[in-house]
């Protein structure tokens, strides 16, 4: 589990994030939601230690994250998977390459057992034998599916993911959704989504936390979504699935 406590982040004069405490459930999709602006990717990055906090404790387990030297964070890197905005892939690696770099970087591993570990995953996210391709031979939906793949290459315990249906049709959003789903309960991560797409709240959403101006305004669970009496999660909600159906 990874939890937040009375976090602060100002920027000049302005709180990007004020006083957010929320608990990220292990084997679980919890999703951070809100508009643009409103402060959930800077929550993302300090949770992973991109940003420094001003104030307040972020907890992986039992160890103090926020509050550790770097050598003792890099430990906890080293069990994290990233899968970043548009995917992020190297142009200039194949396919193979860029999922065996997080092994080339962080492992002692045999070329034999990377590429072992390359093919597993590859297989894992349906994009096998696509090794010798190149990320500008790739469809949208097949590049976000390698970088899945590097993200789990080093088996990590937690997985955070920055707008994962970026750039994609609403139906390859789906698939990249339910894999992700699929691959936090199988290996029991504990993943955090970071999104405004409602229909990835809908699929995915075991734990939900809505942020607003900064604060934590709502916490629960997908099915009580579309149940809640919180007048700015409604008012969100229904301003992006009436967006969605005139983009539709």
């Amino acid at each position: 589990m990874i939890e937040v406590k009375h976090i602060f982040k100002k920027y000049e004069d302005t709180y990007v994030l004020n006083d957010v405490s929320a608990q990220f459930e292990q084997g679980k999709c919890n999703l951070i939601i809100g508009r643009s602006g409103s402060g959930k990717t800077v929550l993302l990055k300090s949770i992973v230690g991109l940003i420094d906090l001003d104030e307040g404790e972020i907890w992986y387990g039992n160890h103090l994250f926020s509050h550790m030297e770097s050598r003792a964070r890099q430990e906890i890197r080293q069990e994290m998977g990233m899968l970043f905005q548009g995917g992020a892939l190297f142009d200039s690696l194949s396919v193979e390459e860029n999922v065996m770099f997080p092994l080339n970087m962080l492992t002692g591993q045999s070329f034999r057992e990377k590429l072992e570990r390359v093919n597993f995953c590859l297989d894992r996210v349906r994009v096998s034998h696509s090794n010798r391709l190149y990320p500008s031979e790739l469809s949208g939906g097949m590049r976000k599916r390698v970088a899945i793949a590097r993200a789990i290459v080093l088996n990590p315990k937690y997985l955070f993911c920055d707008e994962p249906n970026s750039g994609l049709d609403p139906e390859t959003g789906m698939v990249i959704d339910r894999l992700i789903k699929e691959l936090t309960d199988e290996f029991q991560m504990t993943t955090i989504v970071n999104t405004h797409d409602m229909n990835s709240v809908l699929e995915i959403g075991d734990k939900v936390v809505y942020i607003h101006d900064g604060c934590k305004c709502w916490e629960g669970t997908r099915e009580e979504v579309l149940h809640t009496d919180n007048k700015d999660l409604n008012n969100f909600v229904f301003a992006t699935r009436l967006a969605k159906q005139i983009k539709g």
